[in-house]
């Protein structure tokens, strides 16, 4: 996309994680390596072309409705797990509990990326953020069987530190150590909204 503009900034990866089974529950389990193709991470419970609306899209679509899955990989990063951990005032937060895909370190606000940004990696592998991905009470429970009673606050302290959602625009493999660099579009504010 020609008004993508490469950025100066840089992140690493820290953690890449799966889950074939999301009947197993939302956590998932460390990888050193991971490979992706256009439908997402292979083997994982959130890889497909297309997913089922549900309720993220109410105000959309009816439950249920088949569309694109632009929900392919949940990104974190480590500095705002720090945070969330201080704020609920517990030891550890792993990132395994929050369904993450994979962790970065080094950019910061990794939450509040533009949609469309590109996150290329030293690989080749590229990923395409849609957006932020808002704190659910699912984390609650799974936080709850590790630090009784300290996750449900999770939903109000992880609001704009949760991380965001991707989908895939290249194929490839990438693997923890692997450098991130940003492409930005140009940030305006939609006056109309």
């Amino acid at each position: 996309m020609a008004i993508l503009e490469k950025s100066k900034l840089t992140g690493i990866v820290v953690a890449l994680l799966s889950n074939p089974d999301r009947k197993s529950g939302l956590e998932k389990a460390r990888k050193d390596r991971v490979d992706i193709s256009f439908d997402g991470i292979v083997g994982d419970c959130h890889a497909g072309r297309t997913y089922a609306s549900d309720s993220r899209l109410l105000k959309q679509y009816k439950r249920g409705v088949p569309i694109a899955n632009t929900r392919q990989l949940s990104v974190l990063t480590e500095e705002q797990l720090a945070e969330i951990t201080a704020a609920l005032e517990i030891s550890r937060l792993e990132p395994e509990w929050l369904g993450a895909n994979l962790v970065t370190s080094g950019i910061p606000d990794l939450t509040f990326l533009p949609p469309s940004t590109r996150m290329m990696f030293s690989s080749g592998a590229t990923l395409i953020v849609d957006g932020e991905n808002a704190p659910c009470r699912y984390v609650s429970d799974v936080i709850n069987k590790h630090h009784p009673g300290k996750g449900d606050p999770f939903p109000k302290v992880a609001r704009h530190k949760r991380g965001l959602v991707a989908w895939v625009e290249k194929e490839g493999a990438i693997s923890v150590g692997d450098e991130i660099v940003l492409h930005i579009p140009p940030q305006r504010i939609y006056s109309h909204a």
